[in-house]
């Protein structure tokens, strides 16, 4: 048993509300993401005792509640040192960002990445990731206001979509070639653009929706 200390909110949790994702059966209580304390402990459970400070990720939802069930092997424990708001706020968010790193794409120092929504939840972290493993990363930002913060979260190059033909701009800032990956987490918006910024054999992963969902091709 797990009481909640803070729950994270997340665009999935906005997409199950409005009805785009029909993944919650009703009556139902939506949220993924949350940390807390556990509270009790079933018999069988040897890894976490009375009192430990856990996060967790889960398909089941239920995470919009003060207290909940949870199986033992969803549950991670967490370090002193990262406060609950902190956790709550980028766990699902970081495991995002490892998964499209690591698993939907891999990337190389001689890559150039696209990202959208670079001041974003998971596009700041994104960015942070990428630049790190010494990836070129462009970002693009819906007004002059993120710029700063997007290169502060590692792009080489920050472009306001408002003020600038995206694709023109990343073709001059890669010599006419094209990234090899979009990163995409509007949707809709940018769908076209983002496709058109490719180089040749490029790969586009859109995993967000934003501005809504990509019309079928």
């Amino acid at each position: 048993l797990i009481r909640h200390t803070a729950i994270g909110v997340n665009y999935h949790d906005i997409y199950v509300r409005s009805g785009l994702y029909k993944t919650l059966n009703l009556p139902g209580i939506p949220g993924c993401e949350a940390i807390g304390i556990i509270e009790k402990i079933g018999s069988g459970v040897k890894n976490f005792k009375k009192g430990d400070r856990i996060v967790y990720i889960t398909s089941d939802y239920g995470a919009y509640a003060t207290h909940r069930m949870l199986s033992n092997h969803l549950a991670i424990k967490v370090p002193d040192m990262i406060t609950d708001e902190v956790m709550a706020t980028n766990f699902l968010r970081s495991m995002t960002v490892k998964m499209l790193l690591e698993k939907v794409t891999k990337i190389t120092l001689a890559d150039t990445i696209l990202v959208t929504a670079a001041a974003g939840g998971v596009g700041r972290l994104l960015c942070q990731w990428a630049n790190s493993l010494g990836v070129c990363v462009i970002g693009t930002v819906s007004n002059q206001n993120k710029v700063s913060k997007a290169n502060s979260y590692g792009c080489i190059h920050t472009i306001v979509c408002n003020q600038n033909d995206v694709v023109e701009k990343v073709m001059k800032l890669t010599g006419g070639k094209g990234v090899d990956v979009v990163y995409d987490s509007v949707g809709s918006d940018t769908f076209v653009d983002s496709l058109a910024t490719l180089k040749k054999c490029g790969h586009l992963v859109n995993y967000g929706q934003s501005s809504g969902p990509v019309e079928p091709l």
